[in-house]
């Protein structure tokens, strides 16, 4: 399915996660901060990541399913799973994806302090 240049790591499949409000559907075989970057390409593009865990721009609250615990994690450091429902995204990926109009079901959702 894919042909991803040199972009996102090769994929047969795409995934279904929850982001805040809305069900996506992403790149396997990627980590979550470049399957951000699918659903918005020049948004995530233009953010301030690192890719490299100095930053911590990409920081996100999740789970993996209905009654399972809540856990923060680095976007460019966890891969993408079927499923995993994002609760939580720092203010950079909020902004780098605004075009997405993310959030507008529920109270914020950014995660406190991670704004400059």
């Amino acid at each position: 399915m894919s042909s991803p240049g040199g972009l996102f790591r090769p994929y047969q499949n795409l995934v279904k996660i929850q982001l805040l409000d809305r069900e996506v559907e992403v790149p396997e075989n990627n980590m979550v901060l470049r399957a951000l970057q699918f659903l918005a390409i020049e948004g995530v593009a233009y953010g301030r990541f690192c890719w490299n865990e100095e930053c911590q721009y990409c920081r996100i609250v999740y789970d993996t399913g209905e009654g399972t615990a809540k856990h923060t994690a680095l976007a460019c450091k966890m891969m993408v799973k079927e499923g995993i429902r994002i609760h939580e995204i720092s203010a950079e990926l909020k902004y780098c994806l605004r075009d997405l109009t993310l959030g507008k079901c529920g109270p914020a959702t950014v995660i406190e302090g991670m704004s400059e």
